[in-house]
This record gives structure tokens, sequence and C-alpha cells, in this order.
């Protein structure tokens, strides 16, 4: 039985962009944009988007 193509990877699927980000990649964003300090609780972040 031959895989279905939607299954397939391509190429270039790891430089696909995500629209999800991890909870260390939301801390990371929001500290550069100086909405989050040290000490901050990681429960609970606020929403973020990718920069594009």
């Amino acid at each position: 039985m031959s895989q279905h193509a939607s299954f397939k990877t391509t190429s270039g699927a790891s430089s696909v962009k995500r629209n999800v980000l991890k909870r260390f990649e939301r801390v990371d964003l929001l500290k550069k944009r100086g909405q989050w300090k040290e000490g901050d609780r990681v429960q609970g972040l606020r929403k973020t988007k990718p920069e594009a």
C-alpha cells in the first residue's frame, strides 16, 4: 500500500512557517517586546503572533 500524498514530506517542509509557538519561544518574543520580565509566571502567557 502506498503512502497518501498529504503525508509525504517535501524538501522544504522544515522551512514552513509555523503559526503556533512553543512556550519558550513565546517568552523570548515577549522579552524582546518588553512585555515580560524576569519573575513573571510562565503559565497563562498572553497571546502572541510569530514575527513575519
